[in-house]
C-alpha cells in the first residue's frame, strides 16, 4: 500500500542539554568518584555546581576519563577511554563514533564537560522538533505501530536536501526499508497526539542528522507499507 503524508514541521530548536540527561543521583556519584567526601545536607542545585567545580580540578583529558568510565565502563575499556579523553578536546564523537548507539550519551559526556570547562571542550548541540504526518485514512496510521523511529525518518527525509548526510548514508534503507540505526539516530521520541487521520511526534535527534528541519516548510511524502 503507498501511503502519503502532509508532513509539517514545528517549533523547531537547537538545544545544549538532553530532558533528563544527568540527575541528582549521578552528580551525588560522579562526586564519589572523585572522592569528594560527604554531600549530605547539600542542595539539588549545589550538588551539580559541586560536580562541575570537581571535575574542573582536573586536566582536562582526566575530567574526560572520569565522565566517560562514569557513563561507558562496561562498553569502552581503559585504552579506548584514555584515547577518547584526548580526543574529546577536538572532536565530536556524539556525532563521529563508530557505534551509533553511544552517540546519545558522548553527546551528554560533552555537555557536562563543555559546561564543567566554560567551553575549552566543543559545544555539543541537539535538535529538538515537533512534527505532524497527516494522512487521508486513519488506518494509514498503522504505518507507525512498529519500527516508529525507522518509518519517520523514511518520511522527513524525503522533504530534505539531496545532499543531507541522512540521504548520502542511508540512501538504500530510506528507499526500501531495513533502517537497523534508526532508534540510534533519533535519539529521543514521544507521541504527543493522535487524532483520526494526524498523529504528531516529539523528535530529539542530533544535528548532525536533522539540521535541515529548521529550514523545511509544509511538504508532501510518500512510503510503501505492506500491512500483515
Amino acid at each position: 500500500m503507498k501511503i502519503n503524508f502532509k508532513v509539517s514541521p514545528d517549533h523547531v530548536k537547537t538545544i545544549e542539554k538532553l530532558p533528563g540527561a544527568w540527575s541528582i543521583d549521578d552528580y551525588k556519584k560522579l562526586l564519589e568518584i572523585m572522592d569528594y567526601g560527604d554531600t549530605t545536607g547539600m542542595t539539588d542545585a549545589e550538588l551539580e555546581e559541586m560536580a562541575l567545580l570537581s571535575l574542573s580540578d582536573n586536566e582536562t583529558n582526566d575530567a574526560a576519563e572520569i565522565v566517560l568510565e562514569y557513563l561507558f565502563k562496561d562498553q569502552l575499556n581503559k585504552g579506548q577511554r584514555e584515547n577518547l579523553s584526548h580526543e574529546m578536546l577536538n572532536e565530536h564523537p556524539w556525532e563521529e563514533y563508530s557505534d551509533l548507539s553511544m552517540h546519545e550519551t558522548f553527546f551528554n559526556a560533552g555537555q557536562i564537560l563543555y559546561k564543567a570547562y566554560n567551553g575549552k571542550f566543543p559545544h555539543p548541540k541537539a535538535i529538538h522538533f515537533n512534527v505532524t504526518f497527516s494522512v487521508k485514512s486513519s488506518m494509514m496510521l498503522d504505518v507507525f505501530k512498529e519500527d516508529t523511529e525507522e518509518q519517520v525518518i523514511r518520511i522527513l527525509a524525503q522533504g530534505m536536501p539531496e545532499n543531507t548526510l541522512l540521504k548520502r548514508l542511508f540512501k538504500d534503507e530510506l528507499a526500501h526499508g531495513g533502517l537497523t540505526d534508526a532508534a540510534n539516530i533519533i535519539w529521543q521520541l514521544k507521541k504527543v497526539s493522535q487524532e483520526e487521520t494526524a498523529i504528531t511526534f516529539d523528535v530529539l535527534s542530533s544535528n548532525r542528522w536533522f539540521e535541515d528541519i529548521k529550514y523545511l516548510e509544509d511538504f508532501e511524502a510518500t512510503i510503501e507499507f505492506e500491512q500483515e
